[in-house]
């Protein structure tokens, strides 16, 4: 395996199934709408740190969850049924991006989103493609997730949470959306326990890429997003 060179003078990426075992494929290139629109429809995404030339990444096995397998826990579902967060769509994507950037995390120094990657997924959503969900406590930002959504793809990037069960609140809303949408693939990237416990599971990466091909060629839902009227996740 090696790790390719990717060009910033040409849009493309080597196949995915060329990554390393860590799952990554190649270093360089630039972080334009159309390269990460590219990186996506072809499992891609980037992930590095604010001292690293930009890498991209396609890892093995990948964490999916269908939205029709979402599955909610009692706590969680009373949490859902209080009522407790309002849950909105792409109302504020900078704080919701920066919220992912600055909030601490557990055996975690430091963030992956580098101002680079901050301005780029700013430029992804306002073409309509990169959508953030927030939840609040009253008038305050108290979690909130971010991804990219390409045809029937949702490919979740970053979440936070600065209250009990908020980040999670914001998933599930956006799921059962996404579902009622008609999507029908949810990239997670990499799995988590809380992500299992909703519903996730791993796939090897050609099986991946199949769902993915099918996913991205379905007519695109072009943001900004809002909730269906008179919606709700329970």
């Amino acid at each position: 395996m090696a790790v390719y060179r990717i060009p910033k003078d040409e849009l493309l990426f080597p196949h995915p199934s060329l990554a390393e075992p860590s799952g990554l494929l190649g270093v360089g290139g630039d972080l334009t709408v159309d390269r990460l629109l590219l990186a996506y429809r072809n499992g891609i995404f980037p992930w590095y740190a604010e001292d690293q030339p930009i890498l991209w990444f396609s890892p093995n096995p990948r964490c999916v969850l269908d939205p029709r397998d979402l599955r909610i826990g009692r706590s969680l579902g009373k949490t859902l049924r209080k009522g407790r967060y309002r849950v909105t769509l792409d109302v504020d994507f900078p704080s919701v991006i920066d919220g992912c950037k600055h909030t601490p995390r557990p055996g975690q120094d430091d963030t992956w989103i580098t101002e680079d990657m901050r301005s780029a997924y700013i430029d992804l959503h306002h073409a309509g493609y990169a959508h953030s969900v927030e939840v609040w406590l009253d008038e305050e930002l108290v979690g909130g997730l971010y991804g990219v959504a390409i045809g029937q793809l949702f490919a979740g990037e970053s979440m936070f949470s600065r209250a009990s069960d908020a980040s999670k609140t914001g998933l599930i809303w956006l799921v059962r959306q996404l579902a009622i949408w008609g999507f029908t693939l949810v990239d997670a990237q990499v799995r988590t326990d809380t992500l299992a416990r909703l519903g996730a599971v791993e796939i090897d990466r050609e099986q991946y890429l199949d769902q993915l091909a099918v996913a991205t060629a379905a007519p695109e839902r072009m943001g900004p997003w809002s909730f269906d009227s008179g919606f709700s996740p329970v």
